[in-house]
């Protein structure tokens, strides 16, 4: 059933998406080295990284650098960008996974760090890699009701401390193949900033109007893939074949109401290794020249991934091209929403 999961927005555009990017390169070589007598002695071939998710490196902050800064660093050139006065954004919604506090929120964080006005109500929004996009929903949505004007989605992640921690881990002597295979996909993790301005579209005619979305949930499978700052454990296997399936029902119940089956002019999907691009790619029917990659060289960036790739596509798109943005995140949840750019 399609039902409230599925809509479409009046009066949005997207004014500006832009990134921050982390500075130190972590080459996926450098991190087999690291492993290299754990993969002797579990009998695993190195190069997995490479060879298998098709990631050749990913980023980290540098020392004294946070994901809050890579967040803040975002959202000023967004603003800066889009032209908007901050005294008129009315809403800030981080989107982040990383965090380094239960309490208070990520976003008060970038708040102050943004010195925006204390008018713009501000808070985190959670759900693993589909965070952004859910929070451009809920950012659109209230800027069609006429709550606000402007407002500005952020996402800083850092994969630097449950990356390390994972290796020191897998270092260990009682490590098995199944523990590295387990926690694997920690290690395809990058990090990386992204925001996005969002306003009205009858005050900004030049914006990039949000047409419409589907979302659809698999709870079920919400212990396919669990994580904190230590650790991450992931079904691989389990995980891709359910999210496929998932985003699958979604995609044919969507039909009824988007006409995306015909064909759009750029893909922008979760950017997670080069299998699951395979397979979204097959599975969806899409034309693999119109899907922008970024995991090659930055990993898997979670939320900031969706946004960070839509960012490099901004010189390319013309007006009038219809952009898709697919995410999966876990949990299971699935999301697509298209722009009319």
């Amino acid at each position: 059933m399609s039902g409230n999961a599925t809509h479409r927005f009046r009066n949005t555009s997207i004014l500006t998406v832009q990134t921050a990017d982390a500075s130190q390169v972590i080459t996926s070589d450098a991190l087999d080295e690291q492993l290299a007598e754990t993969y002797q002695r579990v009998g695993l071939r190195p190069g997995m990284l490479e060879r298998l998710a098709g990631i050749r490196e990913r980023r980290w902050w540098a020392d004294g650098v946070t994901f809050v800064d890579g967040a803040a660093m975002a959202g000023a050139k967004a603003i800066s960008e889009s032209g908007v006065d901050p005294a008129s954004i009315g809403l800030m919604i981080n989107t982040s996974v990383s965090r380094k506090h239960l309490e208070p929120s990520t976003a008060v964080a970038v708040h102050s760090a943004l010195g925006l006005p204390r008018s713009a109500q501000n808070f985190d929004v959670t759900n693993a890699c589909l965070g952004f996009v859910n929070g451009m929903e809920l950012a659109a949505a209230m800027i069609d009701s006429g709550m606000i004007d402007h407002a500005l989605i952020v996402n800083g992640e850092d994969s630097r401390v449950v990356q390390e921690r994972t290796i020191e881990r897998l270092q260990g002597p009682g490590v098995t193949s199944r523990d590295v295979i387990a926690q694997f996909a920690t290690l395809t993790l990058g990090s990386g900033a992204a925001a996005m301005v969002l306003g009205r579209s009858d005050q900004h005619p030049e914006g990039h109007r949000l047409v419409g979305s589907v979302s659809r949930a698999g709870t079920e499978h919400h212990e396919l893939c669990i994580g904190d700052n230590d650790e991450m454990r992931t079904d691989l296997k389990g995980l891709l074949d359910a999210g496929i399936a998932l985003s699958l029902d979604m995609w044919d119940e969507a039909a009824a109401e988007f006409d995306w089956k015909s064909g759009l002019d750029r893909y922008v999907i979760h950017q997670v290794s080069k299998v699951h691009t395979a397979t979204m790619v097959a599975k969806f029917g899409i034309d693999e020249t119109k899907v922008p990659l970024t995991f090659p060289t930055r990993g898997n960036l979670g939320p900031a991934a969706v946004p960070f790739t839509l960012a490099g596509q901004q010189d390319s798109l013309v007006d009038g091209d219809r952009v898709l943005l697919m995410g999966i995140g876990s949990g299971l949840n699935a999301s697509c929403l298209e722009i009319a750019w």
